[in-house]
């Protein structure tokens, strides 16, 4: 499933590529791909005629907020504003009514957002097709067909319609996430730390991938407990978040299997990941072989020595 590091680097792509173009029809190829607090006639009824103004990212969900077109001299659309570093940063209020509405995306296990020319073959698992000015097209393909895609009506609070927006708990780049909101939320709990970062309530967008890549680059084994660890454990998982999260965004997002960028490139950070899909390889830091073992269902790799 693409976390954070990808959805981040997806709605950086679209925000470069996908503004103030009129889109001007559409096509719902898998009817369960758009949530059913809207029917797939209206679905394509209430884009038509609307631009994307900016998009955002919280935790793992894309929010378009919409807009009526800007004007376009011959086709190109009208130079977008530079693109802040972490949207969610800007401290938008993604859950306000907005007077155009908002486009959500959740790519789930396997979805992706393609922007293509209009001329490009359709891959095989493609569910949404977007048209938009200048023969340009915003496809969503999705394989496993878990992902969906909502239109939140103007004057609607977003969080009423994409309703598990209500669950996230902050953004790790925000201040929200402060060291004593960690602790406090960790404290206690008779949980595995590594599970307990895998709960998007306690931070948004985290998931498999960079969990285990985190508690190793804090040296935490992931079997420890939250009421377990230590305050200087806690400060180094913490700090190894925003660390692995930002390395990971800087590499494009990580491809092991399914995900590519907007413009269908894969993500470089599983080239450089330190135990994530490494069992049986030995440790960058001490060379050791990598181990793997099952957590709450989820697969976990840690360096037995390097993590205590």
């Amino acid at each position: 499933m693409p976390e954070l590091p990808e959805v981040e680097t997806i709605c950086r792509g679209l925000n470069h590529l996908t503004l103030d173009r009129a889109i001007l029809s559409g096509d719902v190829l898998l009817e369960g791909s758009i949530a059913r607090s809207i029917s797939v006639t209206d679905f394509l009824t209430e884009l038509k005629g609307k631009s994307i103004e900016r998009w955002y990212r919280r935790g793992k969900y894309l929010l378009a907020e919409l807009s009526q077109p800007a004007i376009c001299r011959g086709g190109a659309p009208v130079p977008a504003l530079p693109v802040p570093l972490y949207p969610e940063r800007s401290r938008r209020a993604l859950f306000l009514p907005s007077k155009t509405g908002w486009l959500g995306v959740h790519l789930r296990m396997t979805g992706q957002l393609l922007w293509v020319n209009g001329d490009e073959p359709v891959p095989k698992h493609t569910r949404v097709r977007l048209f938009l000015e200048g023969n340009q097209e915003l496809r969503f393909v999705d394989q496993r067909t878990f992902g969906q895609m909502w239109y939140v009506p103007p004057e609607t609070e977003v969080s009423s319609v994409i309703t598990g927006l209500k669950v996230l708990g902050p953004e790790p780049f925000s201040t929200d996430f402060s060291i004593e909101y960690f602790a406090q939320k960790l404290h206690r709990r008779a949980r595995p730390i590594k599970t307990a970062l895998l709960d998007q309530s306690l931070v948004a967008g985290l998931g498999n991938i960079y969990a285990d890549e985190t508690l190793f680059v804090a040296g935490v084994l992931p079997t420890t407990l939250c009421a377990d660890l230590t305050a200087e454990q806690i400060e180094r998982i913490h700090a190894a978040i925003v660390q692995v999260l930002d390395k990971a965004i800087a590499s494009g997002g990580t491809t092991f299997s399914n995900f590519l960028n907007v413009q269908g490139v894969n993500g470089n950070y599983g080239g450089v990941a330190w135990v994530y899909n490494r069992k049986g390889q030995p440790c960058r830091t001490c060379d050791r072989p990598i181990e793997r073992i099952k957590l709450a269902g989820r697969s976990t790799h840690f360096c037995p020595q390097c993590q205590q």
